[in-house]
């Protein structure tokens, strides 16, 4: 089952916030999804990357919350939180988010586990407010600058995608098959996507508006993240699909870089590990959770 629970986030947007499992005998109200006593066990928040909804860690959730309360957050802009067109689309504004989440629902300090953007929200979180958090998995995030070369590649992907699909399946052997920045089938991939879209009157559409896919992007790409990760305290695991977009150099300077730092990979995956290999993912990252949280 998923259960539902509304967090407000920065500047009141409402935001989505799922548990995929039977939710916990004790620590919750039952009415509105607010917490009226403290939740029992350690407390985990998913954090999806751009595009993604809360949906893309079920697999991962459901898993976790054999031992652990496990929530995913819908962020802003995506899955069905709010999408506001005049709300603020800002690092801030997503970190406030996740922080929002954390204290409205009662997971402090949490263990945060965040795929590529998400994970950037993560760790800025973490070293923002460090007594927030436990411990940190960083999954094919990079730490360095993008630049502006590769938001206009976004921006142009962003328009070749042949909207409306006249059905799922269409979503599925596009975004698996066909899409130009697809470089060999991946039927996973096909799924993903599959999950970000809904029916229209003409077709299928994406959740979210690519417009402010494309600004939220803008907040971090022409940044590098170098500093905010060295603030991160908390024991940090960061994880690349082997042919993910998170380069093996790259992670092994952020683990470096991190006070705390662990390095894991999953072998045969690509950018969306947790996602087209769940079992080789929670491999990967099992023996940290549980030395992080205690079991």
């Amino acid at each position: 089952m998923a259960r539902r629970m509304d967090v407000r986030g920065a500047g009141g947007v409402r935001l989505a916030a799922w548990e995929f499992a039977d939710p916990p005998k004790t620590g919750l109200d039952g009415a509105d999804g607010g917490p009226d006593t403290e939740p029992g066990g350690p407390g985990v928040l998913l954090l999806h990357g751009l595009m993604g909804r809360a949906s893309h860690w079920a697999s991962t959730a459901r898993w976790l919350a054999a031992r652990h309360r496990a929530v995913a957050l819908d962020q802003r802009g995506h899955g069905q939180s709010e999408k506001p067109p005049q709300a603020a689309y800002t690092r801030e504004a997503y970190v406030e988010d996740a922080e929002a989440a954390i204290e409205q629902l009662g997971l402090a300090p949490a263990l945060l586990v965040g795929h590529a953007m998400g994970a950037l929200t993560a760790w800025q979180l973490a070293a923002k407010r460090p007594e927030l958090v436990r411990g940190l998995i960083i999954c094919d995030m990079r730490a360095s600058a993008l630049g502006a070369a590769s938001q206009r590649e976004w921006a142009d992907w962003f328009r070749a995608w042949p909207v409306p699909f006249a059905t799922l399946a269409d979503v599925r052997k596009w975004f698996g098959e066909d899409d130009p920045w697809v470089e060999r089938p991946s039927p996973a991939r096909g799924a993903f996507y599959s999950e970000v879209m809904h029916e229209s009157a003409d077709g299928w559409r994406p959740v979210f508006e690519p417009e402010q896919m494309l600004r939220t992007r803008e907040s971090w790409v022409y940044d590098a993240h170098w500093e905010e990760l060295a603030q991160v305290r908390c024991p940090t695991l960061v994880v690349r699909g082997v042919d993910g977009e998170l380069g093996r150099a790259e992670a092994q300077e952020m683990v470096r870089v991190l006070p705390a730092g662990e390095y894991a990979e999953v072998s045969d995956a690509g950018h969306l590990a947790h996602y087209e290999l769940p079992s080789a993912w929670r491999g990967a990252v099992q023996p940290f959770i549980d030395r992080v949280l205690g079991e």
